[in-house]
């Protein structure tokens, strides 16, 4: 590995005994060539492990700093912490839109800033931390690095569709209705536009990488709207 490794080392609290492992983790699926070996990269492995590590330990962390917190509140604080959006932010505050490997036409389309593709590389290197040196290692990347998102909000957030759900049920309307408006994109990565309708309120729509990303936007977009 090079000095720019050595750098990444440092950020991360660990050196690789593989550091293949690394290599394999900031590898995006776009530089390899051929549909069979795209499904089988790495880099999608790796992504799998880091998720569930990411979820454990954010669970652990959460469940040690609210004692008195109840279920809902905690699963609120968690979904805020391992949200596309939140791992995003500590895959750009460790570099890994600069160090991160991708294929020219994705690069061109602006993949360095995509927060998919850095939250998706972000999680590759957990899983990476957790494959070559253990829990302790993964661990510990992931409590000194989200410590901080973790603090900032001191009240168990409340995400837009139950904010959009409670605002209807207090003024004795309707339940939201989500409707799958289209899709757009690679199989690999789609993007969602979905549509909210509040009866006698209005409607609104909003579009993300997912389908419970783009209807949190869509019910953040229907709440300006009425609330404005």
């Amino acid at each position: 590995m090079t000095g720019a490794a050595s750098d990444l080392y440092k950020i991360l609290g660990h050196r690789f005994v593989r550091p293949e492992l690394l290599v394999q983790a900031l590898t995006h699926p776009s530089m390899l060539q051929g549909r069979r070996q795209k499904q089988s990269a790495p880099y999608e492995r790796l992504e799998f492990l880091g998720d569930r590590v990411l979820g454990l330990v954010v669970a652990d962390m959460l469940f040690q700093a609210f004692p008195d917190e109840a279920e809902g509140a905690l699963a609120r604080r968690f979904t805020a912490l391992v949200r596309r959006e939140a791992v995003a932010r500590i895959g750009l505050a460790i570099g890994l839109d600069e160090r991160l490997s991708m294929s020219k036409g994705d690069e061109d389309a602006g993949g360095r800033a995509n927060q998919g593709m850095l939250a998706d590389a972000c999680e590759a290197v957990i899983g990476a931390l957790y494959a070559d040196g253990g829990f302790d290692v993964a661990a510990r990347f992931v409590r000194s690095r989200w410590r901080g998102l973790m603090n900032e909000v001191l009240a168990p957030p409340k995400d837009a569709k139950t904010t959009l759900q409670e605002w209807a049920q207090g003024l004795g309307k309707a339940l939201p209705v989500y409707t799958t408006l289209g899709t757009e994109g690679p199989p690999h990565e789609p993007v969602f536009l979905i549509g909210v309708e509040v009866e006698g309120a209005g409607s609104a729509s909003g579009c993300g990488p997912s389908k419970r990303v783009a209807e949190q936007a869509a019910a953040a977009a229907l709440l300006e709207k009425v609330t404005s």
